[in-house]
């Protein structure tokens, strides 16, 4: 038997309280989006991003960053038997960490204060749109928020074409360093 939905009338109270806070609450300032663009194109070199990647999965399955700029980052990742589902098409667990490589990455050239402060992946979702056979394949990663405890990163795959191949959206925790 289903019973019928019922709204108490606290709750609508409670609503209505809770919308007065939050338009009395002062806005805090957030980090400045700009600034942070210009830390990633400024703090950061490829030969860096490679060194990070290092004795990782993304190396063993042949990420390369190619390329860092104010706001974003290019990595590409060969289409070969490391990266190749059994029909012979790219895995779409290989799109995902090359999604995830960039985004962490990114996060981790945001955070100033690596002694303390490490990025995690929260989140992770990806639409596959279209099989690649053989080549490269290019991701690109831009923010969509940079916070000081999130970080959420948009991340664009594309065949040698230039075609869509993958978009994966990745959130990052910002952590607290164990020591």
């Amino acid at each position: 038997m289903i019973l019928p939905y019922r709204k108490r009338a606290s709750g609508y109270q409670s609503s209505r309280k809770n919308t007065q806070k939050r338009q009395k609450r002062e806005v805090k300032p957030e980090y400045k989006l700009e600034n942070h663009l210009f830390q990633m194109k400024a703090t950061a070199t490829i030969e860096q991003l490679n060194a990070i990647n290092s004795n990782t999965i993304g190396a063993h399955l042949g990420i390369e960053f190619t390329e860092i700029g104010e706001g974003y980052i290019v990595a590409r990742m060969p289409v070969d038997q490391r990266t190749h589902q059994p029909m012979g098409l790219l895995h779409g667990g290989a799109s995902v960490v090359l999604a995830e490589t960039l985004g962490s990455v990114a996060s981790f050239v945001m955070i100033d204060d690596h002694t303390n402060y490490h990025a995690v992946g929260l989140e992770i979702n990806a639409n596959h749109l279209r099989g690649v056979r053989s080549g490269w394949v290019y991701g690109r990663v831009t923010p969509i928020h940079v916070g000081k405890t999130t970080h959420v990163w948009d991340i664009r795959i594309t065949d040698e074409q230039g075609k869509a191949v993958c978009v994966s959206r990745l959130t990052c925790a910002v952590i607290a360093a164990r020591h």
